[in-house]
């Protein structure tokens, strides 16, 4: 219980950063969904799901990597330095090669029709903000490694703050400052032209300035570029881009492929925009499930040797559920409070949200599970289960968006990521057997659905706001009291065990 009281507090921390940051962030999707029509949002949605992609080639797995030999070899400095050389390098490239080939990135976005002659300047833009995160990973890796929460909490949030001040004083404050001052100074910084473009240059003057806050982490590079370390991390990694493709198909390329297979192609970007806007409402899953990786990833890698190290992962498992399911549970109970974040225009997509929040939490159960192969250094099988997530995401949203538009998109990302947990579970058990409870997966899902359905039950009957709040939080911390007696249940088993 002490390890598992320590994850908790490394998580708090890191969900500072992450949770807390991330909803500050957040809090730009209602000006997005006001400042922006649908299609215009769309496009926003459309170069982040690229971003997505490229983000992995940028890092091609050495982050992982670099937790895994940190712990195997006994140069931990070489480690870093052959990591980090080996990104600087391979940023600047790929940096070099988008910049070089932007016009004809930026046609491949859209249709030509819709293509404007300022996006092969947001490209650029965007891959400058690649290489430069790119840069960053390794040293924020690393003070991750060295328990160096609180540092790495701090330049998380900074990076957010800044992208979020850029956004305000460019889709804000500029707008209304030079129609009221024609002649200000403002007009030689701000061209209302650009519109979605300053969503792109915000993000890339905040992740420039992160790159500055880091450079004393940059500089320790004086142990050199070992070769044959590289080559190892790199067998090692490889395997782990290639899943992190795949697996990137499986998040983001209903959002590339959704343009492309609807129905109505004139309403292509107004359906990504919504779709895009929608998928902002399961951001509390996907913070949490972030922020338990970030502090889980590294403390699942120390209890590794342990004697007693199966039955940790279990243990975190039950909680993570649970956790999971109580924010399920939250949000759909709280949703007509939730959907003031989007603009109204947006919230025809709503009925999606309980699908991306299911699909989002058996993704999180996923990531848990995978432990198995990155500690057994079978990193091939994440390869092959992304791959065969990648399948299904692709056929069925072939099959189901022409026919079922963005709600045929969420109910594909829900099958592909339950299919991947349920294949990823039963191999891992063959390899690296772990006493996950499963009756206690189904029940804490089961118990979230039950109090939706509860609360939506009692809204049926047309009760004024305030009642209908009162039964909907009376229901909520039900929850907790519920599953606190079934989990004392529970420790005495695992003590007894």
């Amino acid at each position: 219980m002490s390890l598992l009281k320590k994850l908790a507090g490394q998580t708090a921390i890191y969900g500072l950063s992450s949770i807390l940051g991330r909803l500050l962030n957040y809090l730009l999707v209602p000006l997005y969904t006001r400042v922006f029509d649908t299609g215009e949002y769309g496009v926003v949605t459309q170069f982040y799901a690229y971003a997505a992609f490229l983000n992995i080639l940028f890092t091609y797995g050495l982050e992982t990597a670099f937790f895994r030999f940190s712990q195997t070899e006994n140069n931990r400095p070489q480690v870093y330095s052959t990591a980090l050389i080996s990104l600087l390098f391979s940023s600047v490239a790929f940096f070099v090669t988008i910049t070089l080939f932007a016009q004809p990135i930026a046609a491949s976005f859209v249709a030509a029709d819709q293509l404007d002659s300022r996006l092969p300047l947001y490209v650029i833009w965007f891959a400058g903000i690649l290489a430069a995160d790119a840069i960053t990973a390794i040293p924020f890796a690393r003070l991750r490694q060295q328990n160096k929460a609180m540092r790495f909490a701090m330049i998380r949030l900074v990076n957010i703050l800044l992208n979020i001040g850029f956004n305000l004083f460019f889709l804000v404050v500029c707008p209304k400052w030079t129609a009221q001052h024609p002649e200000s100074w403002m007009t030689s910084v701000y061209d209302p032209s650009h519109g979605v473009g300053y969503v792109f240059l915000s993000n890339l003057l905040a992740s420039l300035f992160t790159l500055l806050l880091l450079l004393p982490q940059l500089r320790p590079v004086t142990t050199g570029f070992d070769r044959a370390l590289w080559n190892k991390m790199l067998r090692y990694a490889l395997p782990l881009m290639v899943a992190g493709f795949a697996g990137m198909v499986n998040e983001t390329f209903d959002r590339i492929m959704l343009p492309r297979l609807v129905a109505d192609p004139s309403t292509s970007l107004d359906q990504l925009g919504i779709y895009g806007a929608c998928y902002k409402l399961s951001i509390l899953m996907t913070l949490f499930v972030q922020t338990f990786r970030y502090a889980a990833e590294p403390f699942f890698f120390s209890q590794a040797g342990k004697e007693d190290a199966r039955m940790i992962y279990a243990r975190v498992m039950d909680w993570f559920v649970l956790g999971c399911a109580f924010i399920f549970a939250a949000v759909m109970l709280f949703m007509d409070v939730f959907q003031l974040f989007i603009g109204e225009k947006f919230r025809t997509g709503l009925p999606v949200v309980p699908i991306l929040l299911l699909a989002n939490l058996c993704l999180g159960v996923y990531l848990n599970i995978s432990i198995w192969y990155k500690i057994t250094g079978k990193t091939g099988w994440g390869a092959w289960f992304s791959i065969f997530g990648a399948l299904i995401t692709i056929i069925l949203n072939v099959l189901f968006i022409p026919k079922m538009g963005y709600v045929g998109a969420a109910w594909t990302t829900l099958v592909c990521y339950a299919a991947m947990m349920v294949v990823s579970y039963f191999v891992g058990q063959r390899y690296y057997h772990v006493p996950y409870d499963i009756f206690w997966f189904f029940l804490s899902v089961g118990l979230a659905l039950v109090v939706w359905g509860s609360g939506s039950y009692f809204s049926g009957f047309g009760l004024p706001p305030g009642i209908r709040y009162a039964i909907n939080s009376a229901l909520l911390m039900l929850f907790p009291v519920m599953a606190w007696l079934l989990m004392k249940q529970k420790s005495r088993k695992f003590v007894d065990h």
